[in-house]
């Protein structure tokens, strides 16, 4: 991208684009450090990095208000920080630590902060799907204008429980927006080889839209994304986002050990698309535009720096939980 579109252009202010960028570097940056702890031996688990898919969890999350709900994937740190949760309670939890959000009961792959609307990322692929129908009913029964989003990969496109969602929502016009991130890959096999068609036109039989975008490009996701809010909100129904990406990292961190030595993708490709990072094309299009120039980069990369090294800090030095937590947490009216 050299310069931005005027059309998208303008319907986000400089303000908010410079905002947009920011939180797409915070969710690069964590993440990025989260891999850095995991190879040194000082995370307590596995982290599957959402980096290169940044621009879609911003775009989308950055048009929802707190009474607005999100369910999220086993790729999740992306989307929890982008609906505005706290940098340091997430770290907190994935080191396992009483401070973290989930109380250290969660992990990795299950942040979640209902105050923020975060109703949870999940390691069951498709299982936001659910959730997020029955949070789209019930927010179309308070009546206060509420719209559900769910985040799923394409490996969840097979998942039968899309097409269910497809169909209550266009029966009963829910207030449901379901974001597709197509990264190309289910785990260690190519998409095409096992998702047949285009995963948008899972839509098309129950008459609600489907439609593909650039997830590597902020504008055609927030233009999107408006949309289908639009709809949502004025009682039209849901929409089905397939939001084309690529993640740059491995499924998960440590899955070197799990393909001893065998490759699934090459180089070459991991560098044709890096070419495309969202993050990079997003900030040549600010500064040449002349929104940003690369002092203001330095000062935001400096202001980032200090939260993920205070997030960290912070995560180290938290307590680890009790034992007799897993009574509190693990069970209702019981001891084991």
């Amino acid at each position: 991208m050299s310069r931005m579109p005027v059309e998208a252009r303008a319907q986000i202010d400089d303000a908010r684009l410079i905002a947009l960028l920011e939180r797409m570097l915070l969710i690069r940056r964590v993440e990025e450090r989260l891999g850095e702890e995991f190879k040194a031996g000082s995370l307590p688990g596995g982290v599957h990095l959402y980096i290169g898919e940044e621009a879609i969890a911003v775009g989308v999350c950055a048009q929802l208000a707190d009474t607005d709900w999100i369910a999220s994937t086993h790729r999740g740190h992306g989307h929890f920080l982008a609906k505005g949760g706290d940098p340091k309670a997430m770290v907190a939890e994935i080191y396992g630590r009483k401070t973290g959000i989930c109380r250290g009961m969660g992990g990795s792959m299950h942040v979640a902060d209902v105050s923020k609307g975060i109703l949870g990322a999940n390691g069951i692929v498709g299982a936001g799907i659910s959730l997020m129908t029955g949070a789209a009913l019930a927010a179309q029964l308070d009546g206060q204008g509420a719209v559900a989003v769910c985040f799923f990969g394409d490996g969840a496109a097979g998942q039968g429980v899309l097409m269910e969602a497809l169909n209550v929502g266009a029966l009963w016009k829910l207030p449901l927006v379901l974001v597709c991130e197509n990264n190309g890959y289910s785990e260690y096999t190519r998409g095409d080889a096992v998702t047949a068609g285009v995963i948008a036109d899972r839509a098309k039989p129950y008459g609600v839209p489907g439609v593909v975008i650039d997830g590597n490009d902020i504008f055609e996701v927030w233009q999107a994304t408006a949309a289908a809010l639009g709809r949502a909100r004025r009682g039209q129904g849901p929409t089905l986002i397939e939001a084309r990406t690529y993640r740059m990292r491995g499924h998960i961190e440590a899955e070197a050990a799990f393909l001893q030595g065998g490759t699934y993708r090459s180089q070459e490709e991991i560098e044709h698309w890096k070419q495309h990072d969202p993050i990079d094309r997003l900030a040549r299009g600010l500064q040449a535009d002349r929104v940003i120039d690369s002092d203001a980069l330095a000062r935001i990369e400096q202001r980032i720096g200090a939260q993920v090294q205070g997030a960290f800090e912070f995560a180290e030095q938290s307590e680890l939980p009790d034992i007799a937590q897993v009574s509190e947490y693990m069970f209702s009216g019981q001891r084991p």
